[in-house]
């Protein structure tokens, strides 16, 4: 592969001047396709003239270099061998370090989820196989021309607002509630309940809701009463003593006794067993605990916070939640809105996490376009700002250039476009269609795999295994 070197030697024109954006040429898709393959080279020339469209094809480096620069290209179609993924990284990593904006296509003789899954992460705008059909090459074209319609336009801002060491993005009057309910809640000593759905951001309030108080200065400790199994999660709140069951050689400290001085945030409380409710209640009522296998209590002074995306009220009334101890709990209340009723906000909070991750992968974000915005405001949030914040730290990784377009953004969210289909075609094996729905439903949850597992309906033991078997 001597001659391919040359694509990045000092002697080859810009980026801007070989690639140039598409949506500045959008009556035309031209085509440039490296491939070998006599059947695949006859199947593209055929559909690409029955689609009037502009295909050149090479079949050496040396040639791919002298096409580059006749281009600029809507797409490269990249015909790979054996090795697939191993090939595709370094094609990207090669061409992108001079056509930063060439939309990279790569051809696999074999459907494989994994390649799919590789593809995205790398940026590929779309994935092949062979036999490559007419139906799929011409859902190609539309999104490469509904790609090259895409309108730039300036990201939307907003100026943080700072709470200690934590900052809050919005521009929603709903969040003014919050803001001031925090203002409320931070100099007292009373325990306050946070109500929102996953991915609205409870543990974030509960961190400025002390850092706002006279506790500021000593420990916030946070737990996840879903994420600990039920018969280890009495021990990490109240600690247990050496030789309290079998497993425990020796004293261990709980949360309770570590927060003391301080805040204990106990999130999604709503997963807590009834048992476990009396003693949380007690501990509110007492100021004091009992270590697992100990016999003496123990004074603690902690400030209590407490999260739940359950109704609490509906479960006091099927006797899952103890109606005393949300009275206790709920002396002050702050409700969290769901990402989707803080109009704005979805694009101000765009313009938040692609700052931030830019910092972090070293790449700076100057414009969105207008269907990016259509899609991230078409698209349902279950998983709130959580979500928002994985998909655009994903968005940030397989970006090209200083605009976040649609292509950048999840695949499956292309549903208006006729070429939405999946990456491997619309069959797969079970295995591949149970690792793509695992996937958009992880997508959903913001990667919250507690609540994915409860949508699937699968212990989150299960899903983890899988998580790691499919390397998602």
């Amino acid at each position: 592969m001597t001659g391919v070197q040359a694509i990045v030697s000092d002697h080859t024109p810009s980026a801007e001047a070989i690639v140039s954006d598409p949506s500045r040429s959008a009556e035309a898709i031209r085509l440039l396709a490296i491939a070998e393959d006599l059947r695949l080279s006859r199947d593209l020339a055929r559909y690409a003239e029955l689609e009037g469209v502009v295909l050149e094809q090479v079949t050496e480096d040396a040639q791919l270099i002298a096409a580059l620069a006749r281009g600029p290209w809507s797409a490269l179609l990249l015909a790979l061998g054996e090795a697939p993924e191993e090939k595709l990284t370094w094609w990207i990593e090669l061409l992108r370090r001079s056509y930063r904006r060439l939309r990279i296509v790569p051809v696999t003789p074999a459907a494989s989820i994994g390649l799919a899954i590789h593809a995205s992460r790398l940026g590929a705008f779309d994935v092949l196989t062979v036999p490559v059909g007419r139906e799929r090459f011409t859902a190609l074209l539309s999104r490469l021309r509904l790609a090259a319609s895409e309108r730039v336009l300036p990201l939307l801002e907003a100026r943080p607002v700072t709470i200690g060491s934590i900052q809050m993005v919005s521009e929603s009057p709903t969040m003014i509630a919050v803001y001031r309910a925090i203002a409320q809640a931070a100099p007292s000593a009373a325990t306050v309940l946070i109500i929102g759905d996953s991915g609205t951001g409870k543990e974030l309030v509960a961190r400025a809701v002390h850092l706002q108080g006279p506790r500021a200065a000593a420990p916030f400790v946070a737990v996840n009463c879903a994420a600990i199994p039920e018969n280890l999660l009495e021990s990490e709140l109240f600690g247990h003593e050496k030789g309290a069951f079998t497993g425990a050689i020796a004293r261990k400290i709980g949360r309770f006794e570590r927060a003391h001085g301080g805040t204990l945030f106990l999130d999604e409380i709503g997963d807590m067993s009834l048992p476990l409710q009396s003693k949380i209640l007690r501990a509110i009522q007492e100021r004091e605990i009992e270590r697992v296998g100990g016999s003496e209590p123990i004074p603690v002074n902690v400030r209590l916070l407490a999260a739940t995306n359950r109704d609490l009220k509906a479960m006091i009334g099927s006797r899952q939640f103890r109606e005393d101890l949300y009275y206790r709990l709920a002396v002050l209340t702050i409700k969290l809105p769901r990402l989707s009723d803080r109009g704005d906000d979805l694009l101000v909070l765009t313009t938040s996490f692609l700052r931030e991750f830019g910092r972090v992968y070293g790449k700076s974000f100057g414009g969105i376009t207008d269907r990016a915005i259509q899609l991230l405001r078409s698209h349902d949030w279950v998983g709130n700002v959580r979500e928002l914040r994985n998909v655009i730290e994903r968005a940030v990784l397989v970006a090209e250039g200083e605009v976040l377009r649609a292509s950048d953004l999840p695949e499956e969210w292309q549903t208006e476009a006729p070429s939405a289909a999946p990456l491997i075609g619309a069959l797969g094996t079970l295995a591949e269609m149970e690792c793509r729905h695992i996937q958009q439903v992880l997508e959903h949850t913001g990667g919250q795999i507690v609540e994915a597992a409860r949508i699937l309906g699968v212990h989150r033991n299960t899903l983890t295994r899988k998580i790691r078997e499919y390397r998602l």
